[in-house]
């Protein structure tokens, strides 16, 4: 069953028949022409109508207060991570941001099989980092909404601010809450009665690790203690880490610590999946209140290509999309969000090239066989997608 099809009771909630007809529609276009001006959009938009009529159509359609995320897209998100994950098992959240020209993406994510699924973002009307008021503005939310899970929130060294870390740890005394925050080299930090010393001064080298535990962390007041993770990851492949991490945190143990930060990188494949490598979002020159609709429509794109990747999968049908394995590689080749976007424009491509593929069986009767599987895995594909 298809996703529209699982959640089409709770979309058809918020818009009208046309308005769910058209918004059927921009998914399927995203998913083919994996555009997202507004320009492009329309061009393709099968509406009978002017272009410029078709157009506005979408513009308008962009604006509706239907859209807002905590009705529009709460609901559906947290019903999927529930699926996804068992109630009160560990997640790890993962706040981040991504810029390009004068647009700025401040996006929280759950990370999910090496990506990440979009749960809530808001545009920030500046360049550059976000503020505290924001941070805490963007996360409250997505505390509310996974209440009966045990959260880990990650942030890079943008998110350094220990009064961040303090406002989680004063949060994490009525929900399971804890953070992983990595640090600047020049953050001051010290314990019991000793002298502030920077990180920079604790002596890391390439292959140590260190945990710290009640530590106070820069020379402010009133912020409590902490326990800090340190790790420089030796040389490999030729490659070394410019400097160690340290994360703040209120973990207990540095595995603990290094294993969750490790899947920070999470959010930032679904990012360039969001951009060059799918749907190329930073290609809109859309105001905020329609980039924001448009980012809604790219989150439930990307979710449900992704779920229909891990369907493809489970149904041993990702060997005929994509080469899975290589011999130099023990990883997976590709995501389950490239396996659920080109298995998908796979059956869009037989759908309108049929007569010719057609003719290019009949001409190659040796093969019949091999093309009766392709057609039975496209078929199992087809009532996936």
């Amino acid at each position: 069953m298809s996703f529209l099809a699982v959640y089409e009771s709770h979309f058809t909630k918020h818009l009208t028949q046309t308005q769910f007809e058209a918004f059927r529609i921009l998914l399927w276009l995203l998913t083919v022409h994996k555009q997202v001006r507004i320009e492009r959009l329309a061009a393709c938009f099968p509406l009978p109508i002017l272009y410029q009529s078709r157009r506005k159509h979408i513009q308008r359609f962009l604006v509706l207060s239907a859209l807002a995320i905590p009705r529009f897209w709460f609901p559906v998100i947290k019903a999927i991570i529930c699926k996804e994950f068992k109630t009160g098992s560990r997640l790890i959240i993962k706040i981040d941001r991504t810029q390009w020209k004068d647009k700025n993406v401040f996006m929280v994510a759950v990370i999910w099989k090496k990506r990440a699924l979009p749960i809530y973002w808001t545009l920030l009307g500046k360049r550059g980092a976000s503020r505290l008021s924001e941070q805490q503005a963007l996360i409250q939310p997505v505390l509310c909404l996974l209440k009966n899970y045990e959260l880990v929130i990650l942030g890079d060294r943008e998110f350094h601010s220990v009064k961040l870390a303090y406002w989680l740890k004063q949060k994490s005394k009525k929900q399971k809450l804890f953070f992983a925050f990595r640090q600047k080299q020049g953050t001051n930090q010290k314990k019991d009665d000793e002298d502030y010393q920077t990180f920079s001064q604790l002596g890391m080298k390439p292959g140590m690790k260190m945990f710290l535990t009640g530590v106070s962390v820069t020379k402010n007041k009133g912020f409590g203690n902490f326990n800090v993770g340190a790790y420089w990851k030796r040389k490999y492949k030729g490659k070394q880490e410019k400097e160690p991490w340290f994360i703040l945190t209120n973990l207990d143990s540095l595995s603990e610590v290094l294993k969750v930060y490790r899947a920070r990188a999470g959010i930032e494949a679904m990012f360039k999946d969001c951009k060059t490598g799918g749907y190329n979002w930073e290609g809109s020159k859309a105001n905020n209140k329609r980039l924001n609709s448009l980012i809604l429509l790219i989150a439930i794109a990307y979710t449900a290509t992704s779920l229909k990747g891990k369907t493809f999968r489970q149904t041993n049908q990702g060997k005929y999309i994509a080469r899975l394995t290589e011999k130099s590689r023990c990883d997976r080749r590709h995501s389950n969000f490239w396996i659920g976007l080109y298995g998908s424009l796979w059956i869009h491509a037989w759908e309108f090239c049929s007569d010719f593929i057609s003719i290019m069986m009949s001409n190659n009767p040796q093969k019949l066989n091999n093309y009766k599987k392709g057609l039975q895995a496209m078929s199992i594909i087809d009532k996936t997608a």
